[in-house]
Order: C-alpha cells, then structure tokens, then sequence
C-alpha cells in the first residue's frame, strides 16, 4: 500500500493499549541515508496550548501497528513511548481489520 504523507496527516493516531485519541501526525524523521520515515510525531499533551514550548511525542515507526483507512494504531505507553501491554495473550480489539 502507497501512501503519501499528506494523507497520513489527514489519519487519526490511537493508542492501542488504551484506545486514546493521541491526535494528528504533525511531523516526520526521514532517515536520510535510505529515504524512510523513521518515526512520526503528535502533539504532546502540553503542545496543544497556544504558544507551548513542550516538545511533540516522537513514536518510532516501529510502534505503528496498523494503518487504516482513517487511522493510524500504534503500540506505546501512556508515558514513556514503550508498549505496557503485559498479556501478550491478551486479543488486540484491531485484529478484526
């Protein structure tokens, strides 16, 4: 599947191990040595206030667990960007797609 970064953009980013709404991808890190997107960024918490210096949330591309139609599911933490889901037997409610 092709896809170009304008339509990323326009894709919700959801946190699966909570279901949160984490917002819209407002940047990308490019490696620049083999042209692929190495990780994507949301806005912070903090960030969506006017005039915040707080830094967006990087997530490596790796933690992208399924791109959809009008989202993009990614596998991190509430806090520190690493998955805190503990049951790996645990079904994933995005398996059905």
């Amino acid at each position: 599947m092709a896809c170009t970064t304008d339509a990323l953009s326009c894709k919700i980013v959801i946190r699966v191990c909570d279901g949160k709404r984490l917002g819209y991808i407002c940047n990308y890190e490019i490696d620049t040595c083999d042209g692929k997107i190495t990780a994507i960024f949301v806005p912070s918490e903090g960030s969506r206030k006017l005039l915040s210096r707080t830094p967006e949330l990087r997530i490596p591309w790796c933690k992208i667990s399924k791109i959809g139609e009008d989202a993009i599911l990614v596998d991190i933490a509430p806090n520190v960007g690493e998955c805190t889901c503990q049951n790996p037997a645990r079904k994933k409610w995005w398996s059905v797609f």
